[in-house]
């Protein structure tokens, strides 16, 4: 298989979520409900991206690894294995809860899943902010007392952000997601989520969402002060590094290239703006073959292990390629 792999969106209703992704990607959401967020790529047991063109159209990204996994991973990758990344884009409508993921050394005694994610803010209104981390100082004890005065944003670190900023959150950081951000999130395999505080926010039955303050409480990093992102550039580099991927922005003009060689390790990109069209080759090279789809602003697709692929810009486009991940 030396096809890229372009799945359909998997939609989520969400209380804080909006309609933006209809309007901002050309895309038809269901009716009449908030969707926070879309998993564009995942491979869960509650939820599978299905292919959505090409030789596999119809099959899920499970069996499409359980079928071809040394084409799609690498001869090495054990096919019973999940894919180990998952990628959302977000409607933060209004402010997520303020919440935290279990670091690997309490995961599993909490019977979770840890979660490194990279935020990449494609869009934002004029006074959009990230919450990451503590304040420099705040202790356990000074956190503990403002949960039960209700004052815990004064203890957390806020930040502006714009379009083209990027944050790396790893596991153990507490965090919450601003009003007026559209964010691409790249993250770990995983789905927990532990709420520490809510804004006093009703669910949508009307009821308070559940709060995990025990978890919470033994998965924040208290010595975590501070972080701040990668300031929007527009140029070509790395914008996180990690142990469990690297992502790359690449800023194409007009015409100009990007090639990715086959037989080296599969790898995702990310259209945050502008477009590409696609060579596929064969043999490792698709710098001579003919230009054929086009991929549009939001798409994410899967590129497998064995593909060599060319992306020409149609405009000034901003990709991420995320790799490193197997």
């Amino acid at each position: 298989m030396r096809e890229i792999l372009r799945f359909e969106p998997v939609y989520q209703e969400r209380v804080w979520g909006g309609r933006v992704l209809e309007s901002m990607f050309e895309r038809k959401l269901p009716e009449g409900r908030p969707i926070g967020e879309s998993w564009e790529i995942v491979d869960r047991p509650e939820a599978q991206s299905v292919v959505r063109a090409g030789s596999a159209k119809g099959r899920t990204l499970r069996e499409v690894i359980e079928q071809h996994g040394a084409d799609v991973m690498g001869p090495k990758w054990p096919v019973e294995r999940t894919f180990p990344i998952l990628v959302k884009w977000l409607d933060c409508r209004e402010r997520l809860s303020l919440q935290v993921h279990p670091p690997a050394s309490v995961a599993g005694e909490l019977k979770g899943e840890p979660k490194t994610e990279n935020w990449y803010i494609a869009h934002s209104t004029a006074d959009a902010h990230l919450l990451v981390g503590l304040k420099r100082g705040v202790t356990r004890e000074q956190f503990e007392r403002a949960m039960k005065t209700n004052t815990l944003e004064a203890c957390i670190h806020h930040f502006k952000v714009a379009a083209g900023d990027s944050i790396l959150v790893h596991s153990g950081q507490v965090h919450a997601i601003d009003a007026g951000n559209v964010i691409l999130e790249i993250q770990q395999n995983s789905d927990t989520t532990y709420r520490v505080y809510d804004w006093g926010r009703v669910g949508l039955d009307g009821k308070p969402r559940q709060l995990h303050i025990e978890q919470s409480l033994r998965s924040i990093d208290w010595n975590d002060f501070e972080p701040m992102p990668v300031r929007g550039a527009p140029t070509s580099g790395v914008i996180a590094d990690c142990a469990e991927f690297t992502i790359r922005r690449v800023v194409l003009g007009a015409g100009e290239r990007l090639s990715i060689a086959g037989g080296e390790q599969p790898r995702l990109l990310s259209v945050v703006s502008g477009s590409v069209r696609v060579a596929t080759g064969e043999g490792g090279s698709a710098s001579r073959a003919p230009f054929g789809q086009s991929l549009k602003p939001g798409e994410n697709v899967l590129l497998p292990f064995a593909g060599a692929f060319t992306f020409s810009a149609a405009s000034t486009s901003i990709l991420l390629v995320t790799e490193n991940f197997v």
